[in-house]
């Protein structure tokens, strides 16, 4: 039996994306990276894209708009990886730190992809439903 979501808040990916903004604030606040305001800035909308996302395609109350928004909030998790690499290239973070935000942001984008083939899958049943008439 499935549950109903009713809150954005309520997903999984949005709670996991939102610790993951959560840890970047915190790395980005480290001398030296807070002082690069173009990548720290950039580090900080990619990562707060993420949930913000996930939040607006679920209050859009569209099944295909959803998937769209998950699609980009995912997208976002790739820019936001890139960024920890340059960060880390430019010795704003040692190996450890940049390996455990690298874990957890991928844990989100697979989060994401996870909710991203749900919907996907029920878009397609209810595709096959439609095309039955």
């Amino acid at each position: 039996m499935r549950h109903r979501i009713d809150r954005f808040e309520d997903l999984i990916a949005w709670q996991k994306a939102r610790g993951l903004v959560k840890e970047i604030y915190r790395v980005s606040k480290r001398p030296g990276f807070r002082s690069d305001f173009p990548l720290r800035d950039q580090i900080r909308k990619a990562a707060i894209s993420i949930p913000s996302n996930i939040a607006e395609g679920f209050e859009r109350a569209r099944r295909r708009e959803f998937h769209q928004f998950l699609s980009i909030a995912k997208g976002s998790c790739a820019e936001l990886r890139t960024h920890l690499y340059l960060a880390f290239d430019a010795e704003y973070m040692d190996e450890p730190i940049l390996n455990a935000v690298l874990i957890q942001a991928e844990e989100v984008g697979r989060v994401i992809g996870g909710l991203r083939k749900s919907v996907e899958k029920r878009l397609t049943q209810h595709s096959a439903l439609s095309t039955q008439d």
